[in-house]
This record gives C-alpha cells, structure tokens and sequence, in this order.
C-alpha cells in the first residue's frame, strides 16, 4: 500500500529492523496478554525480566520507558515499584493523530468529515449489538443532558458522552477508540465554541429520538436519525464558527 505522501513516503522505514527494546516491548506485551494481567497488576522484578528476555539493562530500561508512553504500564519508583499494568486509552491514538494530521496541515473540519460518515454506522450496529447495561446508561445520559441544559461545559460533556456510549455500543472497539480520539482533539484544543441554549434543546431532542430507535433494536432508523443530527450539527458549525473549524490540528500530547 503506498503512502499517502507519494512514492518517498512509501520507502521509509524499508529495510530497517526494529530495535531490540522495540521487540522486547513488543513481546513485553504479548507476555500480559498472555498471563491474563489486569490493571495493577505488577511485572516481574527488572533481575528476571533481564533474565527471560536476555537484553541489558538499558534495553530493557529503554522498553519499559517506551510502555509508559504508550500508556502500557506506569513505572512506579522505590521501594517495592517498578512496572505496574495499565490500560491504554484513547489519548495514545489522539495524540497520534494530532501529529500525523499536523504534517498534513488538516484543519478541524477534518474531524466532523469523519464523524459524519462513521457515526450512522455506529448508531446502526448499536441498535443491533448494545447490551442492556450500556443501554441504561445511554438513557440515564438523556436525563443528565437536560439537567445540564444551563451550565454549558456540563451539557457538552454529557452530549459527547452519548455519542461515546453509541461508539462503544456499536460492539465494535475500534469504532469506540476512534471517537475518543476524535473527541480527544477537539477538547484538547481552544476552539472557542458555544452552543445557545435552542441548540442545545433541539441537540436533546435528536439525542431522545436516536436513543428511542436503538432502544427499539431498529437499525435502519438509528442510521437515518444519527446521520441528520451529525450534519445538522455540521451545517451548524460550518454557519456559525466556520474560523474554529477552519483552524489547523496542532499536536497535543495531552490527547
């Protein structure tokens, strides 16, 4: 597959072999899986990983580090430290994005482009695959939307926990990682963007109405009624902060 900046692009990393902390991290990771560790769970001891995986320290120390990064594990200091499991989130692929989009000089519309072709989807598979305990959260959202229909950080939090609980219910997790990411880019960044209080009402009654159509396990309309309410809500930000949307995607390591 060639690389969307050209034929140069598409060479890079061609013949390189991965460095050996790379591959120890790598199977670092296989061995988690592998044992069936959970978040807090602590690694062997450095003296038997040095052992079982027959690297130096600062191999192994060089592994380690790149794990934290990548939110793997946390490298706790001190006595009785060392590296305790984690669970990767969404910020690791945010931040990511962030900096592949930024050599692109993608600006934020980018990011409701992409939103509107994937969220009907996942509001389809929702309606299909949700289990009843997310379905219940999905509704307790609706209540906690209007509740917050004053305080405009509350109501923009509780309105992209919605669609976040849809991207997790799709049943799909790479659906459920890409909204956070995507979510994670545009509250990592200043956009500026207010939304009045009719909007935000008529934003409550398509939230109503999408979860009315999962709850009744109908897909097709689930689809329909996710893709008006996702461009509506384009046409909306394109009208009225065409500038925000227009802004460049900087690199944010806070994802």
């Amino acid at each position: 597959m060639s690389s969307p900046n050209g034929a140069a692009g598409s060479r890079a990393g061609i013949g390189r072999p991965k460095k050996t902390a790379l591959l120890v991290a790598q199977q670092i990771v296989e061995d988690i899986s592998r044992r069936g560790n959970t978040v807090g769970d602590r690694l062997p001891p450095e003296h038997l990983m040095l052992e079982e995986y027959g690297v130096g320290r600062g191999t192994l120390r060089e592994s380690l580090r790149y794990l934290e990064l990548q939110g793997v594990i946390m490298l706790k200091p001190g006595p009785g430290g060392g590296p305790i499991v984690q669970r990767p989130d969404g910020g690791i692929l945010a931040a990511t994005l962030s900096l592949l989009l930024q050599f692109e000089d993608a600006p934020f519309s980018t990011i409701m482009e992409v939103r509107t072709a994937l969220e009907p989807t996942m509001a389809a598979l929702a309606a299909e695959r949700i289990d009843d305990e997310r379905l219940e959260r999905l509704r307790e959202n609706l209540e906690s939307t209007r509740t917050d229909l004053a305080d405009t950080d509350a109501f923009n939090a509780a309105s992209e926990h919605f669609h976040d609980l849809i991207a997790w219910g799709s049943g799909n997790p790479m659906f459920g990682y890409l909204f956070d990411a995507m979510n994670g880019l545009i509250t990592g960044s200043i956009l500026g963007v207010e939304y009045p209080r009719r909007q935000r009402e008529h934003t409550c009654t398509a939230h109503d109405e999408i979860y009315r159509a999962i709850a009744d396990r109908d897909p097709d309309a689930a689809r329909d009624l996710m893709a008006s309410h996702i461009s509506e809500h384009a046409t909306y930000l394109e009208k009225r902060h065409h500038s925000a949307l227009s802004r460049p995607i900087r690199w944010n390591l806070d994802g």
